[in-house]
């Protein structure tokens, strides 16, 4: 058997839907990461002083959260498509507010308004929940991950270009404008997808609203019904996410203030995360297949813990190791989380699900991250890193005693 045989045999499961996806993916990943290294400069830059960052993480997130609920429980009812295809169109636009700000008020308001256009995500991982094969689920994650890698790969580069040659501020105006017109094309592009859930009801803009207190019962109500094991599985998830935006929000801050990385160098960081990400995707997806979930996601955790440690304590070069293992660690735990989540839960569960996982996570993000600001701004710098430690020291025990995998996937014999 050739190489392209093998290929062909190993890939076979990208078509229909999920191709769809994963070109509307690669189109929007060639801009998504360039605002990436110099956004909390550029927030800076618009007057965004002491809390400027946390309260935009904030609203960011509790705008995710306000419609998490309703994402979910409108794509369980009314299908994916019409979310999909619309809210892409939306998020497309709010790039204008980030590109055209004059203060960083914009920039809150811009996070708003594209928070909210991701009423769209419970549909959009449903669809790929919908479209894989279950013996292909780690891989068809890994794969995600693997195009966020690649694609996303030049644009720190890009964004590093644009800095020497415009400075700070129009260089991200000019990312801005970039994504607006990626993003475009990619809702175009995803005209083409095909509803998934055949007995869907038309939606209508009046279900956005009337939808919100059934949507919320629902989404409570499916945890009666789901493994034991999937709400432990949310809970190590709510973890992470805390943990990872007590960081996230100051990092540059961090590197720059503390560890003394000149802005100029910041964006080289990004690189071996990116390029990390593009080598382990496969590997570590097909792994998730063959040994299961739980062992990946345990381990997962370690790595991020001794990433986040080295990343504390680091130079320029330990900053670097730091990326490579967290880039491992995310696709870990990522590709391990999203195909248990997809074993334990059954297709007319899965929208509710993600929609209350999300909801809880963006609030808990939200909040970590005005945490973190306030940590790093009223206290010792390295305080939010050392909190992240102690929520992995709480999550790693959960995932050996009690994750459980099923002994039949959901699907596995359809």
């Amino acid at each position: 058997m050739g190489l392209v045989d093998v290929l062909r045999r190993e890939f076979s499961f990208i078509e229909g839907n999920y191709r769809i996806l994963v070109i509307s993916w690669i189109i929007m990943d060639l801009a998504f990461e360039m605002p990436a290294p110099n956004f909390q400069y550029y927030v800076e830059a618009l007057d965004g002083t002491d809390m400027a960052l946390g309260l935009i993480g904030l609203a960011n997130f509790l705008a995710m959260a306000a419609v998490a609920f309703p994402g979910g429980y409108l794509t369980d009812k009314y299908g994916r498509r019409w979310l999909i295809t619309t809210m892409t169109f939306g998020m497309a636009l709010s790039w204008l507010f980030f590109a055209l700000a004059p203060t960083w008020h914009f920039i809150l308001l811009g996070s708003i308004v594209s928070s909210l256009c991701l009423i769209y995500q419970p549909a959009l991982f449903a669809m790929v929940q919908d479209s894989l094969p279950p013996e292909r689920r780690g891989m068809g994650s890994s794969i995600i991950m693997l195009i966020h890698g690649t694609f996303n790969t030049p644009g720190p580069i890009i964004a590093g270009f644009l800095l020497l040659q415009f400075g700070l501020i129009t260089s991200m105006r000019i990312i801005y404008l970039i994504m607006t017109a990626l993003f475009l094309t990619a809702a175009v592009w995803r005209l083409r997808l095909k509803e998934t859930i055949t007995n869907g009801e038309p939606i209508r803009f009046r279900y956005f609203i009337s939808s919100y207190p059934k949507a919320i019962k629902e989404s409570f109500k499916v945890w009666k019904v789901v493994p034991r094991s999937m709400f432990w599985l949310f809970v190590i998830q709510s973890l992470i996410m805390l943990g990872m935006s007590l960081t996230n929000v100051i990092n540059a801050l961090y590197a720059r203030d503390v560890l003394l990385i000149p802005t100029e160098q910041w964006w080289l960081v990004f690189i071996p995360l990116l390029l990390t990400i593009v080598v382990a995707s496969i590997p570590i997806g097909k792994m998730v297949d063959r040994i299961g979930r739980k062992i990946p996601l345990a381990t997962g955790l370690i790595i991020f813990g001794v990433a986040t440690w080295i990343f504390m304590t680091g130079n320029f070069f330990r900053i670097m190791i730091s990326m490579c293992l967290f880039a491992i660690g995310q696709l870990l735990v990522m590709s391990s989380v999203m195909a248990l989540a997809t074993d334990l839960v059954p297709p007319k569960n899965r929208g509710k699900v993600v929609g209350f996982r999300n909801f809880v996570g963006y609030i808990v993000m939200g909040f970590g991250m005005l945490l973190g600001n306030y940590l790093y701004v009223s206290s010792i710098p390295q305080l939010p890193f050392y909190v992240t430690l102690g929520l992995i020291a709480i999550a790693f025990p959960i995932v050996l005693f009690l994750i459980h995998e099923p002994e039949k996937r959901v699907d596995e014999h359809k």
